[in-house]
């Protein structure tokens, strides 16, 4: 592909999405072209409103190769499945004289299971629930969810979890669908030539995009077992995202309740010595697990070692018994054999990589309130997993509006394997950063505002200033607030008491509403102010004047308890490195990079992003973090930042009280007059 033609492909696809062309895009499709030619690697940081899908998509598309583009949202998956990707094949088909194919694909159980819709759910703790579907009325939200999956099944084309609206449980989702390790397999299946995660997976072999997931990448890398088909390109798009992805694929979870159910699930199959085994190893290891304290680890106490090795034993002896026996009296015998050996394999396999101990491995217990305590093993880095496994053999492009952290890209290059850019060496793969920008002007459109004499946070404090200073800040916007907390604690106190405080601004708070809801019902009123913590502060999209004020209770470091993220500080420091700034300060700059992303949307929005922790203004580290952030006109003058809000405030009154009387004009011209109207009558 020449230079040349990329402006043309580049104009045909934008002018077909009903787009204007950007210097940031254009820029982004010429690096990204010049990495795919090169076969090189490119980090993209691409600011909202660049237009970063066509960016790529373009030169994708023109270099002719089988690309897979992985994202981390369903919405983002769906925008280039369902928008962006008809358009820009149907608009680049006359240029590229072909046209070429797209498909999306996902993890197995994502797809509904004929089988086990059919011949219903191997019995074990789920005994029963099939009954339902003969039910004339049934009561349960279960009953009804599985009758209606039952019509869905017939309507549907995908078969895709996605496509079914209203959504399930995951309780019900379960009854009708199954995991790899569960699935029998298209050749041993009655209904193998009709199953909907194969004909997906057919259909990404023919395609030359395939859409897919960060979890579903992940699992192509860590498993050896490819479930992509091969390909040239690699998009990773919200790549910010892609550690967090990769480590929760690759993290590992023991429960009583997991083992109890891998042993009820045996117990049908293997013979009685294997099963007792089983069964009293997981007795000892629930006993143990009653005990449990949350936290790391960092040797294996010798009770829990026993206890793992007696069930990694167990298991093998299972596993054993099962592949050697077969019960004529166990209808669908194939499946529940599938079933048992996916769940003790499962036990099996966490068992034994904690007992092996690897050094690389951080280990702990967790106990939450309503499911009671875990067994948790995650890697220390998957930087060595991504190096290895990412960048061999095609290009590779990442790309997001937060790559660039405290000035540079080397942050996040290394949390992906990357050595610092420029750093030559066999083995070490070349890469390039590039900021496109992006097409807003930010100090003109925003203000960061650093509430310097606010005192210190403490972890779990009190913290009554803080909460003087939102109301006053909620008061001068007119509401039009999203309030991001660095805890759902911190999110229901803040929301609590300013119910009673400002009545009359409605605070909505995540978790009593799906998200998606409370985002409609936030975006719908501009007195409506909405509070919450972590997937608000990368998943509210709300441009206008219903969000003017993003507000930051704090800088959101990772707990100090976090086993996980201690342990990779602590790595750091070891190697004589500076973990705090190395994971705790890129941590928090991510995220409040995609927080503070949330005020300007669009080229129209104004408003604030106000940070309620002095140490933004005073710890040696807020410049990095300030650095990460847009470029806001920056402040830490509290009277000017009120004065600022009630502005815009009464700019976007002012808006709103035109647009509602011209919609008042425009609807009256439409209907018929009274008197028109007595006319028609008579």
């Amino acid at each position: 592909m020449t230079k040349s033609s990329l402006p043309e492909l580049l104009h045909a696809a934008v002018t077909a999405v009903g787009g204007s062309e950007r210097p940031g895009q254009v820029t982004m499709a010429e690096a990204v072209a010049e990495a795919f030619d090169g076969g090189s690697h490119l980090l993209v940081q691409a600011g909202t409103g660049t237009g970063k899908s066509l960016g790529y998509l373009v030169p994708a598309l023109a270099h002719g190769e089988r690309v897979v583009v992985a994202t981390a949202t369903l919405a983002l998956q769906r925008q280039l499945v369902e928008r962006d990707l008809p358009r820009t094949v149907d608009a680049l088909h006359p240029l590229l004289r072909r046209r070429p194919e797209f498909a999306m694909l996902k993890g197995r159980s994502n797809y509904l299971c004929l089988h086990r819709l059919h011949e219903g759910v191997p019995q074990d703790e789920e005994e029963g629930l099939f009954d339902q579907f003969e039910a004339a009325a049934p009561t349960s939200k279960l009953g009804q969810d599985l009758l209606r999956m039952r019509d869905w099944a017939d309507e549907t084309e995908t078969g895709d979890r996605d496509d079914l609206t209203p959504g399930v449980s995951d309780r019900a989702w379960a009854q009708i669908s199954v995991s790899s390790r569960e699935c029998l397999g298209a050749s041993k299946c009655a209904y193998g030539a009709e199953c909907f995660a194969e004909m997906a997976r057919e259909r990404a072999k023919l395609s030359d995009v395939i859409v897919t997931n960060h979890a579903l990448l992940a699992i192509d890398a860590i498993e050896g077992a490819p479930v992509l088909p091969p390909h040239e390109v690699l998009i990773v798009d919200e790549a910010h995202e892609l550690v967090s992805r990769v480590t929760g694929v690759a993290t590992g979870e023991l429960t009583p309740g997991q083992v109890n159910r891998a042993v009820r699930r045996a117990a049908k199959l293997a013979n009685e010595k294997a099963a007792d085994q089983l069964q009293t190893a997981a007795e000892g290891f629930e006993r143990l697990m009653e005990l449990a304290l949350p936290g790391r680890l960092e040797e294996i106490p010798e009770d829990l070692g026993y206890a793992l090795m007696a069930l990694r034993d167990a298991c093998r002896t299972v596993i054993s018994a099962i592949g050697a026996t077969r019960d004529k009296s166990v209808q669908d015998e194939d499946a529940v054999r599938k079933q048992a050996l996916a769940s003790v394999e499962s036990v099996h396999d966490v068992a034994e990589r904690i007992t092996n101990g690897s050094e690389w491995d951080v280990v702990w217990y967790e106990r939450h309130d309503r499911f009671g305590a875990s067994l948790r093993v995650a890697p220390m880095s998957v930087s060595g997993l991504l190096r290895e496994k990412l960048f061999t053999d095609r290009s590779v492009v990442l790309t997001s509006a937060t790559l660039k952290l405290g000035g540079d890209f080397n942050g996040v290059g290394a949390s992906l394997g990357l050595a610092p850019e420029g750093t030559e060496g066999e083995d070490i793969p070349q890469w390039k950063g590039v900021d496109v920008g992006s097409p807003f002007d930010y100090r003109k459109q925003g203000i960061l505002y650093v509430a310097k004499h606010l005192s210190r946070p403490a972890r779990d404090g009190d913290r009554g200033d803080m909460l003087d200073e939102l109301t006053d800040l909620i008061q001068a916007a007119g509401g039009r607030t999203l309030g991001l907390f660095s805890s759902m604690r911190a999110a229901q106190l803040a929301a609590e008491e300013l119910r009673s405080r400002i009545p009359e601004f409605p605070i909505l708070l995540q978790g009593e509403e799906t998200l998606g809801e409370l985002i409609k019902n936030f975006a719908a009123d501009p007195k409506t102010c909405l509070f919450g913590t972590l997937s608000l502060w990368q998943g509210v999209d709300v441009p206008g004047t219903s969000c003017q004020l993003v507000v930051m209770d704090k800088i959101p470091f990772p707990r100090p308890d976090d086993p996980l993220m201690s342990a990779r500080q602590k790595a750091v420091e070891d190697a004589g490195g500076n973990g705090f700034m190395a994971v705790a300060a890129t941590h928090a700059a991510l995220l409040m990079a995609q927080g503070a992303g949330r005020l300007v949307r669009a080229s129209g929005d104004r408003g604030v992003v106000a940070v309620l922790d002095q140490r933004l203004a005073t710890a040696r580290y807020g410049n990095y973090l300030k650095a990460s952030l847009p470029d806001f006109w920056f402040t830490t003058d509290r009277n000017q930042v009120r004065k600022s809000l009630a502005a815009i405030d009464a700019t976007a009154k002012k808006a709103e009280e035109q647009a509602e009387a011209e919609g008042q004009a425009q609807a009256e011209e439409q209907s018929p007059t009274e008197a028109e109207t007595q006319t028609e009558d008579e």
